[in-house]
Formats: structure tokens, C-alpha cells, sequence
């Protein structure tokens, strides 16, 4: 992992280009972009853009799209419950871009230490609004328990704030994956600056 921060460039919150470069101005290094409405030949555009501008030491994770990360050349992807097997995403990638792996309970972050997955994200942590149909809070008590069960890298999700990301942090996840709290604000670069400093 790149970092304790894990900032999330969400088109639900405007121009997914524009908000990655203001997160990486901001000094995020490990930026996922995520276009759920988008289609194959948009989103594969935004993120060659994306890259384009990526600082050198900068890591552009694509969400749920194997097919955009393998074409654009991103450092990897993120996959959900629903989406393509991480083996079967592991057999397309190759060796070297990584994988991650969304899990909401014990049962599912553990089944995932055993896949060829690079790290697992694990929530909601807290009450969130930026999905639909959310799974149950899992909580800090519980976050904690799968960090001690599984030996992967753990990404905290879901309701990060600069307020509460401490505690995740400090339940043993590796990093923190955050939107609302960056991207809401008028200045996301200068937002992304702060909740850096405050890691």
C-alpha cells in the first residue's frame, strides 16, 4: 500500500479526472477511480487521462473494470462480491498490477486472504451514504478482529472522516479509503492536504 491515505475519485461527485488530479495535487498517492455509469470507452478514456497526469510515484487502481485497468495500463483494480473472481482477474492482469478485494464481514475477508489479492477492503466501517444497498456497519471492535484473522494489508471503507480515521487505523487496517470527506469539499486538493497531515 501506498500510504496511509486511499483516496477514492468518485463521478458521483463531479469529473472523476479532475477530481483525481485535485487528490493527487493534494498528495494522494493511491487513487482509485470509480464511474459506475459510465460505459467501457468513457471510463477508459477518463482513466488514460488520469494517468496521463499521475505523478511518477502515483497509483491508479480502476474500480471493477478488469478490462479498463488491463487497456489503460492502471497499477490494478478494485473488485466487488459481484464482480469478476479475483483468480479468474489475477489470470488477465498477470503477476504484477494489484488486486483488491471488497469483503463486509469476518467470513468474507478471511475467504479472501486466501485469493490472489494484493489487499482487502473491509466495510462500511461507519454509517455511510455513498452506496445503495449497504451491507451492515461492521464497526471498529470488528474491524479489529479481521485485522488480527487475516495477514493481507487491510483497507478500511466506508464513512472515513478525518475525525474517525484514526481509530480505524489504529484497529490495524493498513489504510484508509475515503470519498465524502475529500471530495465534498470546494478545495479538494487542500482537503486531501489536510487529512494527510492529519494521519
Amino acid at each position: 500500500m501506498s500510504g496511509r491515505l486511499y483516496a477514492i475519485a468518485d463521478a458521483s461527485y463531479g469529473d472523476c479526472v479532475g477530481l483525481a488530479e485535485a487528490l493527487f495535487a493534494g498528495g494522494a498517492r493511491l487513487v482509485q477511480v470509480r464511474n459506475k455509469k459510465a460505459g467501457a470507452r468513457e471510463f477508459l478514456s477518463q482513466v488514460e487521462r488520469i494517468l496521463s497526469f499521475a505523478p511518477s510515484d502515483g497509483r491508479v487502481i480502476v474500480n471493477d473494470r478488469v478490462d479498463v485497468a488491463l487497456l489503460a495500463g492502471a497499477a490494478g483494480v478494485h473488485l466487488g462480491q459481484t464482480d469478476l473472481p479475483p483468480a479468474v482477474a489475477r489470470q488477465i492482469l498477470g503477476p504484477g498490477r494489484m488486486i483488491g478485494f471488497s469483503t463486509h464481514n469476518l467470513e468474507q475477508a478471511v475467504e479472501a486472504d486466501n485469493l490472489p489479492v494484493d489487499y482487502i477492503a473491509v466495510g462500511p466501517i461507519f454509517a455511510t451514504s455513498t452506496k445503495d444497498n449497504l451491507d451492515p456497519v461492521v464497526g471498529v471492535e470488528k474491524l479489529a478482529m479481521i485485522c488480527r484473522a487475516v495477514k493481507k494489508p487491510v483497507v478500511a471503507i466506508g464513512g472515513i472522516t478525518l475525525d474517525n480515521a484514526k481509530a480505524a487505523l489504529s484497529a490495524g487496517a493498513a489504510s484508509v479509503a475515503v470519498i465524502r470527506d475529500l471530495l465534498a469539499h470546494e478545495d479538494v486538493a487542500q482537503r486531501t492536504r489536510t487529512f494527510e497531515r492529519g494521519l
